[in-house]
């Protein structure tokens, strides 16, 4: 049985939400709920929960204040949330579940699975400190992404990342240290999340980072020159994308 509390400070928030879990996830058992900073940091101590939903905005106060008490969290998040592109992002970069308002049934029931599953590996604590840590990084290129296998999170920095490289579902990250980690998400998903002001698609199966680009030969599509011994082809649909990059 996983022990679970609410923190929101909308009353009827904290019933819809109870009664969603009550009928589709009959294995949580609710152990209370908080509106605030504060109560919320009594009740999470007195009750050690499992399992927290938490509600970004609490008043005038913000439900990261209340991890930044809590740290380091022995507990599983699911955030809760209005529509925060920052935020959801921040989320996606440490591999944290979120629910937009109003909570999906099914994505409501996946976070809990994945909240379950997420125990089991122990990798939460790690998660939230990855997440604090990147909130208060104003640079999107100081971040720390988290990189999900088949059984575990490697967290990396993201300046650090020399290019992405699709096979099949899923994707390789060539590191400046030589490193190379095999990441269960598609390139689709992180071209998508990596700062577009640093990370370019140059073709259907690679992302550079073009602060490591060391040389460019012209051609149909040409290809570049990488930090790391790697030579890779610029597709021809996309070569005029990546001369505009440069001013070209």
């Amino acid at each position: 049985m996983i022990n679970y509390a609410l923190i929101d400070d909308e009353p009827k928030n904290v019933k819809i939400l109870k009664a969603m879990l009550d009928e589709f996830c009959p294995d949580l058992e609710y152990v209370g709920a908080a509106s605030g900073v504060a109560d919320g940091e009594t009740l999470i101590r007195k009750e050690e929960p499992d399992l927290v939903f938490l509600d970004i905005q609490l008043s005038n106060e913000n439900g990261f204040d209340l991890l930044d008490r809590l740290m380091p969290a022995s507990f599983e998040v699911i955030f809760v949330t209005a529509y925060n592109e920052y935020a959801v992002k921040a989320f996606r970069y440490s591999a944290l579940d979120y629910l937009l308002k109003p909570v999906n049934i099914e994505e409501l029931t996946a976070a809990v699975a994945k909240a379950n599953e997420h125990r089991r590996l122990r990798n939460v604590n790690r998660q939230l400190q990855n997440l604090i840590f990147n909130l208060r990084s104003p640079e999107a290129t100081a971040h720390k992404l988290a990189i999900p296998n088949a059984d575990s999170l490697s967290f990396i920095s993201v300046s650090d990342i020399i290019r992405c490289e699709a096979n099949g579902g899923y994707t390789h990250f060539y590191m400046t240290n030589g490193e190379k980690l095999l990441s269960t998400k598609t390139i689709g998903e992180y071209e998508e999340l990596l700062p577009p002001d640093t990370f370019l698609r140059i073709h259907s199966k690679h992302i550079i980072n073009i602060q490591h680009i060391k040389k460019y030969h012209k051609g149909r599509g040409g290809f570049v020159e990488m930090e790391g011994m790697y030579t890779i082809e610029v597709s021809a649909r996309r070569k005029a994308e990546f001369l505009s990059r440069f001013g070209f």
